[in-house]
């Protein structure tokens, strides 16, 4: 009897096995995991926002489809002297280049919001360079600048695609502070999401096309202001060099 029980639960504990091995080697397929990267303790993040001891934050647009709006936002921001970062994805940039001359002329910085707007797990690596090096390259043909910053679409992402940005010197920035000014629930839901929520370091997302941004932004910018922060680029908040990555992927300066 107790030979039949040893032998019952050696039979469970292999077919236990099986299928958590069939699983992992499925997941591993489709998400372009590593064996090493499913067992390593340490999961790679994107940088959500900055642990800074200043007030410091960045606003940022991603843009994707559309251009009605964009000479407002950099008006705007002419206005109260402010630069900020707009994140592009190739088609955009094909379609209004002479948009993209007057982006980085008024001083903006540019970030990879990669070529054809993926969901960029779902892609080899291959894949995944060949988006991001393509779009980088159709920056640098109009500005002469290298972007070193990529906002994944979605903010979808897994542990290959932050490897792969660093392989090809790029930042992953996803961001804290969500706008949801793609909803179009009007101008107020948009100033008091963004006011009640921002903190030091944070990354604001907006959209250059979203609905009504001329008017929202202006106000969004006025209150920040009056409440002591300074609004930089991207690039200007987040460390590039001694930091480390806490779980909610905020950077975190390595002293």
């Amino acid at each position: 009897m107790k030979k039949n029980y040893q032998y019952y639960l050696a039979h469970r504990i292999i077919i236990v096995l099986i299928i958590l091995i069939v699983s992992m080697l499925v997941i591993i397929k489709n998400k372009n995991y590593s064996i090493k990267s499913v067992f390593s303790p340490a999961k790679e993040l994107p940088i959500y926002s900055v642990e800074r001891e200043d007030n410091k934050i960045a606003i940022s647009f991603d843009a994707a489809y559309g251009d009605e709006y964009t000479l407002d936002i950099l008006d705007t921001l002419d206005k109260y002297n402010i630069k900020s970062t707009f994140f592009l994805v190739k088609f955009w940039i094909d379609k209004y280049p002479h948009r993209v001359e007057e982006i980085h002329k008024r001083g903006h910085e540019i970030g990879n919001h990669s070529a054809t707007h993926p969901n960029m797990s779902e892609l080899s690596r291959e894949q995944m360079a060949k988006e991001i090096n393509d779009t980088g390259d159709a920056i640098y043909e109009i500005t002469k600048k290298k972007s070193n910053l990529f906002r994944p679409p979605f903010g979808d992402y897994n542990d290959a695609l932050i490897q792969v940005c660093r392989e090809n010197g790029y930042y992953a920035i996803q961001w804290d502070i969500d706008s949801l000014d793609w909803k179009e629930l009007g101008v107020q839901p948009v100033v008091d999401r963004v006011v009640r929520n921002v903190g030091s370091g944070s990354i604001v997302l907006f959209h250059n096309n979203a609905k009504y941004i001329s008017e929202y932004l202006p106000l969004v910018i006025e209150r920040l202001l009056e409440n002591g922060y300074e609004i930089v680029p991207v690039s200007e908040l987040i460390y590039k060099d001694d930091f480390k990555m806490n779980n909610n992927g905020r950077q975190i300066l390595d002293k």
